[in-house]
């Protein structure tokens, strides 16, 4: 029976008033889909985005935006190692992490060519505007800046091994973009030049080639002539048993930019942060020093662990200044302790998740006492084998639940201290001693 007039009436008011909401749901297209398409990145996730402007290797850009993004946020681009990519970057660093907690954006660039190593040797990767990848990345850089009204006085880049190469020539090439940079693991401006084709010199990575610090500083100059205006600050990160960028490079590169920025060659301020390091400020005393350098003793290439991205946010000054503060106790407790004989120990480390959700995938971050060096362990693979040290879960033990405990433990040989790290981070964050 067909309604009467006066329903049909109630039923074409309410299917007027529904047409326009069916058609915005079904009819629309997806923005979010197109990653070209700025207004509609979602946030909180790494989102690769594609066409961003010049890009003549071929270079793919992946960002994360928090949640929380601020009004003209700061930028920093992340640059991941050889063999690594932009998705390794953002899940082996806590860069993400400290977006959400001061609202800056994270570029994330990826390298598609073989062997995944950055171009820093060549002569267009040397020089501004001169092609290959920094010309990608200062496409990325513009997007990002574009997209997000972000503040162009608050551009930063930092990066482990070839990232920290990169993180050299990029500081280099476009002085007009970056504020400063954090090099983990890298090697001066031009030391990695080559003019035939190879992408890795030997002379450079053995930590053989040294020059003068206005040798040094005019290499850097050469890369943008003509340009007068203000130089990134720099922070240098290395460990002095590094055997693929050898440790010479460390003071070649501080010899670099202490002569790019004019500053003296002699350290304003010394000291040591943490136990194995000792850092060196030049040109002044504070914590966002013109050139600031940290030596890891006993610590080899793969130096990076939680918590240092922290202190490079420190000296790019984007934790609303105030000193280095230790990270906070979280939800974990850790106790560990050794059996020792004439040089050798055995140690065992009992991690406790003393939160209320469980921990998906952990590494456990401590320093070892000086003279330590793991030969093995168990339930952990551990790297590098001294100094400060990461552990990171195996495939049967990544999830800790509430209230649950993961014990590892490791073999190591010593040359008179044998006793346990004193303090441990777990993802970054400071856990409770036992």
């Amino acid at each position: 029976m067909p309604p009467t007039v006066p329903l049909r009436r109630t039923l074409t008011v309410l299917l007027a008033a529904l047409l326009p909401l069916l058609a915005a749901v079904f009819l629309a297209p997806s923005a979010a889909a197109r990653t070209d398409a700025p207004a509609a990145l979602p946030t909180a996730t790494l989102t690769e985005v594609t066409g961003f402007g010049d890009n003549p290797s071929n270079l793919q850009m992946y960002m994360y935006v928090p949640s929380g993004v601020t009004a003209h946020p700061a930028v920093v681009v992340a640059v991941h190692w050889c063999g690594g990519s932009a998705p390794d970057m953002y899940s082996g660093t806590e860069w993400a992490q400290l977006a959400d907690q001061y609202g800056f954006v994270v570029v994330y660039p990826s390298v598609t060519r073989a062997g995944t190593c950055f171009d820093v040797s060549s002569p267009q990767a040397l020089r501004h505007g001169g092609g290959s990848d920094p010309v990608g990345i200062s496409s990325m850089v513009d997007w990002a800046v574009r997209t997000y009204s972000a503040d162009t006085g608050k551009v930063f880049v930092t990066g482990i091994s070839s990232g920290a190469m990169m993180t050299n020539v990029l500081l280099g090439d476009y002085p007009d973009v970056f504020a400063a940079g954090a090099a983990f693991s890298g090697v001066p401006f031009g030391c990695f030049a080559t003019t035939d084709g190879s992408e890795w010199n030997s002379t450079c990575s053995s930590g053989a080639l040294t020059h003068t610090p206005e040798e040094w500083g005019d290499i850097v100059r050469g890369a943008y002539p003509g340009y007068s205006g203000p130089r990134p600050r720099m922070q240098l990160w290395h460990g002095t048993e590094d055997d693929v960028l050898r440790y010479p490079n460390f003071g070649e590169e501080i010899k670099e930019w202490t002569d790019v920025l004019g500053v003296s060659q002699t350290p304003a301020a010394t000291d040591s942060p943490q136990s194995g390091w000792t850092r060196t400020r030049y040109g002044s005393t504070g914590d966002q020093a013109p050139v600031e350098a940290i030596s890891l003793q006993g610590v080899g290439h793969n130096l990076y662990t939680y918590g240092m991205a922290a202190r490079a946010l420190h000296f790019f000054g984007l934790d609303s200044g105030g000193t280095v503060p230790p990270p906070p106790a979280g939800a974990c407790k850790v106790t560990a302790a050794t059996d020792a004989w004439s040089t050798g120990l055995t140690a065992s480390v009992t991690i406790t998740n003393t939160g209320t959700s469980a921990v998906n995938g952990w590494k456990l971050g401590f320093t070892l006492p000086s003279g330590q060096t793991i030969t093995n362990g168990w339930n952990a693979d551990y790297s590098p084998s001294s100094g400060a040290v990461t552990a990171t879960n195996v495939s049967y033990n990544g999830t800790i639940a509430p209230n649950a405990t993961v014990s590892v433990g490791y073999q190591a040989t010593h040359t008179g201290d044998s006793a346990a790290p004193a303090t441990f981070t777990l993802n970054g964050t400071a856990c409770t001693a036992g």
